[in-house]
């Protein structure tokens, strides 16, 4: 199923005067999508997109809320298809003044005022990532933590530069270049021959620092994962050192410089075999196939749902151009009553986060349940039927903050079916 990469945020208060009429789409797009949709094969199938976003409120949260029943269909929807997933409007609030949606699956904006003194969110962008292999900077280090610091802000000073050069390509461009963009609205109504530098200057546009592989940073440096308190020390000193150089080139050029959890769709399986080739096979680092996703806990690590994401939710914190938390779940949808509660911590805790399982389909003969996976090729098989065509088969899992569907790279396959069930 092709769809565009779009995410759709199911805010009550977003607009308060359209707030039944929000309320009553919500709850369409929530039965459709516990529906499922048809594929070529004309099996009911998992959509991977539009990724839906819910915002968790007051209204929506307690049995005597107003809007509950959204919460129960969200929850529901969440069991079935992995989807919605969940914004805490409480704990964006408290981590950026404002509720508001992401770009894509996990890029946020810092809050910008337009000219009328008013708050916007829409109508913007991001200028580009540039990211940081953390683990290449402890691997150099060899263990010595000064000069772990010293590789660091070297490293910190050419992602800067990349940053940089992105925003000054802008310059001398005209708005006629891409005049649904420029000219008619969708980021501003300028002239065509207007340039269009003005429009990304003050913080309206982002500029990301990206990261990668805090886990096995922490591991190397430490010799524990962050989640021990002694790796949870060193990993929070490494995600406040990547905020404080935002805020410092945020001063210094007036731009809006972000720390962006990059998604590594790909990057997981390069980074890692690029490690793997200059400093060799290291347990725990260069030997899995994949670097870990930005802040998260080690994938394989027996830890309960609830305990990683209050770990993570600290180092969310930090990571306010981009962040998202997810834990992995068996099949709960005969266990509704603790799926939300899972949710409710979410909504405590976490400014966004998701919750996975598996939901696949075969095209050959029906079978709906999770499909298996051969060890030596990696392929996915129908444990009914033993197909084994990869085009015939709908395999749905969270690739890093959204569904992806049957084939990934290596390295993130190998992330995928090494993941360790949290409830």
């Amino acid at each position: 199923m092709q769809s565009p990469f779009l995410s759709l945020a199911m805010y009550l208060d977003e607009n308060p005067e359209y707030k039944k009429e929000t309320a009553m789409l919500i709850e369409e797009f929530l039965i459709q999508r516990i529906e499922g949709m048809k594929n070529e094969y004309g099996v009911k199938a998992t959509q991977t997109f539009p990724k839906l976003l819910f915002f968790l409120d007051e209204d929506n949260m307690y049995p005597d809320s107003e809007y509950y029943y959204l919460k129960q269909l969200a929850v529901k929807a969440t069991a079935r298809r992995m989807n919605p997933d969940y914004i805490s409007v409480k704990r964006m609030k408290e981590v950026y003044g404002y509720a508001f949606p992401c770009m894509g699956c996990r890029s946020f904006l810092s809050p910008w005022y337009n000219e009328k003194g008013e708050v916007q969110f829409y109508g913007r962008g991001n200028l580009g990532v540039t990211t940081l292999s953390l683990p290449h900077i402890a691997l150099s280090s060899k263990g010595d933590y000064e000069l772990f610091w010293k590789i660091f802000d070297q490293r910190l000073e050419l992602v800067f530069e990349s940053l940089m050069l992105r925003y000054e390509k802008l310059r001398g461009v005209k708005a006629k270049v891409a005049p649904i963009l420029w000219c008619h609205g969708v980021f501003s109504r300028l002239d065509p021959e207007d340039e269009i530098i003005s429009q990304v200057e003050n913080g309206k546009f982002s500029l990301s620092l990206g990261y990668s592989g805090l886990y096995e940073t922490v591991k190397y440096m430490t010799g524990e994962s962050h989640t021990s308190d002694k790796g949870f020390e060193f990993a929070m000193k490494v995600m406040k050192h990547l905020k404080e150089a935002t805020e410092k080139w945020k001063k210094e050029t007036g731009l809006g410089f972000a720390v962006y959890g990059t998604p590594q769709e790909s990057t997981t399986e390069w980074f890692s075999k690029k490690l793997k080739a200059q400093f060799g096979e290291i347990k725990d680092i260069t030997d899995k196939g994949w670097i870990t996703n930005s802040y998260h806990v080690d994938v394989r690590e027996q830890i309960d749902a609830f305990s990683k994401l209050k770990i993570e939710s600290k180092l969310q914190e930090q990571s306010t151009g981009g962040n998202v938390s997810y834990v992995e779940v068996y099949n709960m949808e005969k266990n509704l009553e603790a799926l939300e509660q899972l949710i409710d911590f979410m909504y405590e805790n976490n400014v966004y986060a998701e919750v996975n399982s598996e939901s696949d389909v075969c095209g050959v003969c029906r079978y709906t349940g999770v499909m298996e996976n051969d060890p030596e090729t990696l392929d996915w098989v129908c444990p009914q039927c033993g197909n084994r065509n990869q085009e015939k088969l709908s395999v749905v899992r969270r690739t890093c903050g959204y569904l992806g569907e049957t084939n990934w790279v290596t390295g993130r396959k190998l992330d995928i079916l090494n993941r360790t069930k949290h409830l």
